[in-house]
């Protein structure tokens, strides 16, 4: 298996600076998700790793090789795009066995790693359609297996899902973890759906305005979120801004607890505090008191979704949303008062 090794690249174009100073590790085996808005840089990186797109600055190895100055014909590397880009004149086995012709391999040879191609994306007996006789989630398992056959030394993936129903999507989300664990092949992925992220990815790398601002596990990124931005784009957070006294944070007239290290008295610190971590209950229910940190507040709405709720609430100059499960179908009534409460681990200090 091989690994990708990114260092030091930038990327501009004209005065537009895409990529600023990017050094990563991409592990042998591994399916890491490039997250991040429009503009981020996230396709421009992915395309740097390919070869279609010569950085400005800094080198690409991958399995040990710089391949920095290498026609992305000469790299091994599988691609599928975000439109599958399939010959529609062809069909599948010819779609799946175009690039092993590229490379000399052809006849016997050709047609078993075709066939185990087909078998892996779970189209056996497909080899002979074209692709309009084909669905959407169809299509895209002939990209992919055109893509793993000539056995790459990285896959890349730009958005392949992006073009399906969600039904759909989300039933290609299990397949293409499937697909990678059997293949183990090192996987780079980008996506701006952050479910994508968190479902496939055994690392999520943030980018904002050409930087990764944070990568890691996906439940280390979610959890313990380093940033505002990485805070407020993967998932959704209340920011809670107050001023340092004797190891708390003082808000809205509160002593907000929270297990990271905090800077000394007197220092203003931001804390992330996600949604769903806040508990809610009217404010003349009996409390549990097993919770450090509690908030009175007022249900400025609701939003009702069938099984979840979400309610907007005002404490004092404060705004803030609670994500509730609708368990027995009584929401709060708007004007309701009602306290909120959180652990102190679910407090986390963000920076910018």
């Amino acid at each position: 298996m091989s690994g990708v090794d990114v260092t030091g690249v930038a990327k501009s174009y004209g005065a537009t600076r895409v990529l600023t100073d990017i050094t990563q590790s991409f592990e042998s085996g591994t399916f890491t998700s490039l997250l991040g808005p429009s503009g981020s840089g996230k396709t421009t990186l992915l395309r740097i790793v390919a070869g279609f797109v010569a950085p400005d600055e800094g080198s690409v190895r991958i399995a040990g090789a710089d391949v920095t100055g290498v026609p992305v014909y000469a790299r091994n590397i599988g691609m599928v795009f975000q439109s599958y880009a399939l010959f529609p004149h062809m069909s599948v086995a010819a779609n799946v066995g175009f690039g092993l012709g590229r490379r000399g391999i052809r006849g016997k040879a050709a047609r078993a790693q075709v066939e185990e191609a087909l078998e892996m994306v779970r189209l056996p007996g497909f080899g002979a359609r074209h692709p309009k006789q084909l669905s959407g989630g169809q299509q895209q398992r002939v990209a992919l297996a055109r893509a793993i056959v000539i056995r790459p030394d990285v896959l890349l993936l730009d958005e392949p899902l992006s073009a399906l129903d969600r039904r759909l999507r989300q039933e290609m989300q299990v397949e293409l973890l499937r697909i990678q664990r059997e293949s183990g092949l090192t996987t780079i992925f980008v996506t701006h759906d952050q479910e994508e992220a968190l479902t496939l990815s055994d690392k999520v790398a943030i980018l904002d305005r050409g930087r990764i601002v944070q990568m890691g596990r996906p439940a280390e990124v979610y959890e313990r979120p380093r940033t505002k931005f990485a805070a407020e784009f993967l998932g959704d957070a209340n920011f809670l801004t107050g001023i340092v006294r004797a190891g708390r944070v003082e808000i809205a007239g509160a002593a907000i607890a929270t297990e990271d290290r905090l800077p000394p008295d007197g220092a203003t610190v931001t804390l992330a505090v996600r949604p769903e971590k806040i508990a809610i209950r009217p404010a003349d229910a009996a409390g549990s008191g097993a919770l450090e940190n509690s908030l009175p507040a007022t249900v400025a709405s609701v939003i009702y979704t069938g099984t979840a709720l979400t309610y907007m609430l005002r404490s004092g100059d404060l705004s803030l949303k609670v994500f509730a499960q609708n368990s027995d179908g009584s929401p709060l009534a708007e004007g309701s008062a009602v306290v909120l409460s959180w652990a102190a681990r679910h407090s986390v200090s963000v920076e910018g």
